[in-house]
Order: C-alpha cells, then sequence, then structure tokens
C-alpha cells in the first residue's frame, strides 16, 4: 500500500523526465563508442601480417577457426581455398566468406570476423627498452613510450617520428605525444641537441 502511494504521488512529469535522462544516457553510451571505433580507426583498419584473426560461424564449429596472417596474407579456408586477407577490412572479409559459403554449402551463414590481436608497433631511438610491444587500441605516442619504460634523458618530446605502416612510401612524420597509433607503426625518438 505505501509502495502504490509513493509511485503514484511521482506523477506523470517525473516518469517522463526519468525516461528521458535515461534515454540520453543510452544515446550517449552508443555516441562514445562509435566515437572510440573512429578514433581507434578500427571500422576501416586493414588488415596486415601479423594479425591474429577469429572467424566465427554460428552453429558451424567445423567453419570457425583463429589465425595468424603471415607474410604472404593468404588463410586457407574451408570449402574456399586460399583467401588473400592482407589489405582487407574486418567487414570485407566477412563479405567475403558469407559469399562464399552462401551458394554451395550453406543457406543463411552467420560469419562474424574479429581482431584477437592486432600486429605490434614498434618504438626506437631515444627509449629505455626500444622494440617491438602489442598494439592496444587507443595507443597514443606517450603511451607507447611508457611501454618501453619512458625516455632516456637524452629523447627530445618534441623530435618524434611516425612511419605509418599503411603509407607505402614509408615517410616519417612529426608528431607529439597525443598522436594515435596503429598497428605496425614505427616510431623513432630522437635525441634533444642541448
Amino acid at each position: 500500500m505505501n509502495f502504490k502511494m509513493a509511485f503514484s504521488s511521482l506523477g506523470q512529469g517525473a516518469l517522463r523526465s526519468a525516461f528521458f535522462a535515461f534515454c540520453a544516457l543510452v544515446l550517449g553510451v552508443f555516441s562514445l563508442t562509435a566515437q572510440a571505433q573512429e578514433e581507434t580507426g578500427q571500422s576501416d583498419y586493414r588488415l596486415g601480417s601479423g594479425d591474429r584473426i577469429q572467424i566465427k560461424v554460428y552453429g558451424e564449429d567445423d567453419l570457425s577457426l583463429e589465425t595468424q596472417l603471415t607474410d604472404s596474407g593468404m588463410i586457407n579456408y574451408p570449402f574456399l581455398g586460399e583467401i588473400r586477407v592482407t589489405g582487407m577490412t574486418v567487414a570485407q572479409l566477412e563479405a567475403r566468406i558469407t559469399d562464399g559459403l552462401k551458394p554451395d554449402y550453406l543457406v543463411k551463414p552467420n560469419v562474424h570476423v574479429s581482431i584477437a590481436e592486432f600486429r605490434p608497433f614498434f618504438i626506437n631511438g631515444e627509449v629505455k627498452k626500444p622494440g617491438g610491444y602489442p598494439f592496444q587500441p587507443g595507443l597514443t605516442v606517450g603511451k607507447a613510450a611508457a611501454l618501453a619504460e619512458g625516455f632516456t634523458e637524452r629523447a627530445s618530446e618534441s623530435k618524434i617520428f611516425v612511419v605509418r605502416s599503411d603509407d607505402p612510401s614509408q615517410t616519417p612524420v612529426k608528431v607529439d605525444l597525443n598522436t594515435l597509433l596503429r598497428p605496425g607503426d614505427i616510431v623513432t625518438v630522437e635525441q634533444s641537441f642541448f
């Protein structure tokens, strides 16, 4: 009885306000998710050597696999044979497998491709532990330097260059600590001249 009285005393205005607040919260979460995907470039990310991908065909365990892409950029997929994967987006690979399975093997294949592990990025020059490190979405130059145990005392934080993995000319581009990195990028931290 007390619950019923309390509920009716709220009135329609309060319920409507609560509903709109809930809707705004849900829309905000979707907006942040889309923004995060856009910032990391995952929607247009091109697969390359070193990426570990997972392919799942729901209801068909024999057609599901996880594999690491080699330098050849090819995978051997059941029924379809060799597929060149390098340079494709996840969506393109999903469509290729779906189209390949559809006419002869499955009526309505439900294919999902995901990146289980990105290829590494590389950092060299004036960092304490240069080398290759596993890429993580949202990785900045500053975070990459932290993974390499920080800058040396001779490092110049204003002379940092990145060679993008998808740049055929391999031209170094000057960047700052907040620049987002992509898998396969090569970061070089130069010396500071006093």
